[in-house]
Order: C-alpha cells, then sequence, then structure tokens
C-alpha cells in the first residue's frame, strides 16, 4: 500500500495542481472519478494488462471510453500515466487528489459509526464540536453497527476516536493481559 501511495503521489499532486491552476477543481475530481471507474472495470483492467498495447494504445483506450465526459488536460493527464505505465495507480491518484482537494477547501469527510441510529440534533452537536476541533467544514456520513454494544467510533482522515464500548473493553481485556 505505501508503495502504490509513493508511487502515486506526484501524479496526483501534478493533477491537483493542474486543477487549481485551470480553476477546476470540481471538473478534475469528476473526471478523475470517471476515468477510475472505467479503469477498475474488470473487462479494461485485462485489456488494458495486455503487454501488446502501447502506451498511447492503452490511453487511447481509457480516454475512448470516457467518452466526452472528460475535459483535454485530463485526456493529457491520462496519456501521461498511460506512457509511464501507471494507469494501474488510478485508484491511489484519485485519493491523494481528493485529500488535496479536501485540504484546499478546507472540509473533511468524518464517518461515524455508532451503535444507534443518530438524532439529526445529535449528528449537529457532533458536527459543530467536530468543526472546532478540527478546524474545518465537516462533512458527516454516519452508519449504525450493533457490534460496537454502545457509544461510538468517530474517523476522520488519520484521527480515530473509538468511544465504543466494545473498544473501551477490548482496552480492558489488553491491559489485564499485561
Amino acid at each position: 500500500m505505501a508503495e502504490l501511495t509513493t508511487l502515486a503521489r506526484p501524479y496526483a499532486k501534478a493533477a491537483f495542481e493542474a486543477a487549481v491552476e485551470a480553476g477546476s477543481l470540481s471538473e478534475w475530481s469528476a473526471n478523475l472519478g470517471l476515468v477510475s471507474a472505467v479503469v477498475n472495470d474488470m473487462a479494461v483492467k485485462a485489456a488494458l494488462s495486455s503487454p501488446s498495447l502501447t502506451g498511447e494504445q492503452q490511453a487511447t483506450l481509457v480516454i475512448d471510453l470516457c467518452g466526452d465526459e472528460i475535459v483535454g488536460q485530463v485526456k493529457n493527464f491520462i496519456a501521461i500515466l498511460a506512457e509511464n505505465k501507471r494507469i494501474p495507480l488510478m485508484t491511489e491518484i484519485v485519493s491523494l487528489f481528493e485529500i488535496l482537494k479536501a485540504n484546499q477547501e478546507m472540509k473533511v469527510d468524518v464517518n461515524v459509526i455508532s451503535a444507534f441510529p443518530l438524532s439529526d440534533a445529535n449528528e449537529k452537536r457532533l458536527a459543530a464540536a467536530l468543526k472546532t476541533k478540527l478546524q474545518r467544514e465537516v462533512v458527516l456520513h454516519s452508519e449504525t453497527d450493533k457490534s460496537l454494544i454502545g457509544g461510538t467510533v468517530i474517523r476522520a482522515g488519520d484521527l480515530v476516536i473509538d468511544g465504543s464500548v466494545r473498544g473501551k473493553l477490548a482496552k480492558l481485556a489488553e491491559s489485564m493481559k499485561t
């Protein structure tokens, strides 16, 4: 995983810088997402993995499958990826691009997993508290997992706050072992 991230990072940064320069972060984001979906299709993966295809042919295949949905700069980006045999990194590139975009826009996606559904009032209070703590706009995604027994697990990027009963029981068990 670390290797993929290391290989994908310069391409993600280059795409991000081109998008910022063009003033079209959202458009690039949508285009890269589409390219990633196309590249991750099983039939396309099989075709792209053929050793007989040149980089130019790989780029043409991906660009043709995306159609008129992608802009010229993204087409050039795909050509560069294909030339350098980096099209398989597309998923990781998109992931890194989205992180850079979120940092630029001062937004963060927060996943909240709770044992029971959160009320709207609780979601709003949680979002406000996280906005203050993280100093960013918070986009809250919540889901329910009964195996937590009680409490919540909050994930915002690298930050994980485990306030679940299951997590506390696991910590207690670990401390009793030592």
